[in-house]
């Protein structure tokens, strides 16, 4: 269960490991039903834990909205400084991501290794993008939504700075245009060219957990949570993250972490 999770990821003493937690689209770090909720399991998994719930913004309609509207480089490294500057954090953390917030915080293991990452838990993350079509035939007016809204983001992710959405859309109907033009999922997964301190950097950490949800129709294809992908123009193959290019050619040190358990 998530709680037994949780235990797992602090000792049990005075001073336990701290928590840092990111949240997904369309919520808030702190209002009550939102990542408040998950702070609170947390402390009662966790007594005496410090815990860290990033937002954007103080007000908390403002973090809403830059949950979609943001340029996730920037808002990273502001994530960074602020992380670098709590002398609570100083001797590192564990960390929880919530949709769209997991690969936000994969970036900060990524590229800001002090203080360290000991822990990265990804709840439902979109470690390869998402993509606007899903191989499942099951119509609903909530799937023509996504789907709608997935196709926007192809429209306009090769010229966005501002949609959050966007750069972390990855185009299954073609892999080249994807990688070269992609301004944030394609270059922390060393797509083009890999950046040894991102892969130095991930591997140094103690564990990562990835979680899917088995029903989930919002991150499409849903299996991105654990680095799978659809083939190249087919949708109807999921190309499993231990045979895709970025885990057989080690390019983030995936296949590393893997195989020392």
């Amino acid at each position: 269960s998530l709680l037994l999770l949780l235990c797992a990821l602090s000792i049990a003493d005075a001073d336990p490991t701290p928590v840092v937690l990111w949240h997904g689209a369309g919520d808030t770090c702190c209002q009550p039903g939102s990542m408040s909720g998950l702070a609170e399991h947390v402390r009662d998994a966790i007594p005496g834990v410090y815990i860290y719930s990033i937002g954007l913004d103080k007000d908390p309609p403002t973090d809403r909205v830059m949950s979609y509207l943001a340029n996730m480089n920037e808002q990273v490294q502001r994530v960074c400084d602020w992380i670098a500057a709590d002398p609570k954090l100083q001797n590192g953390y564990n960390a929880i991501g919530e949709s769209q917030g997991c690969q936000f915080l994969r970036a900060v293991a990524q590229r800001c290794p002090f203080p360290r990452m000991k822990t990265l838990m990804s709840l439902g993350g979109q470690h390869q993008g998402v993509y606007g079509r899903s191989r499942n035939t099951v119509d609903s007016p909530k799937r023509r939504a996504i789907s709608r809204f997935r196709e926007l983001q192809r429209l306009i992710t090769m010229k966005s700075f501002s949609l959050v959405q966007a750069q972390y859309y990855h185009d299954a109907d073609d892999e080249e245009l994807y990688r070269n033009s992609s301004i944030f999922i394609a270059e922390i997964n060393n797509e083009v060219v890999i950046n040894e301190s991102y892969k130095t950097n991930l591997m140094a950490l103690d564990n990562l957990v990835l979680v899917m949800f088995d029903e989930d129709i919002t991150v499409i294809p849903r299996e991105s949570s654990w680095f799978g992908f659809y083939q190249e123009k087919n949708i109807d193959v999921i190309v499993p993250y231990n045979e895709s290019r970025l885990y057989t050619e080690d390019r983030i040190g995936l296949r590393t972490l893997d195989e020392t358990g």
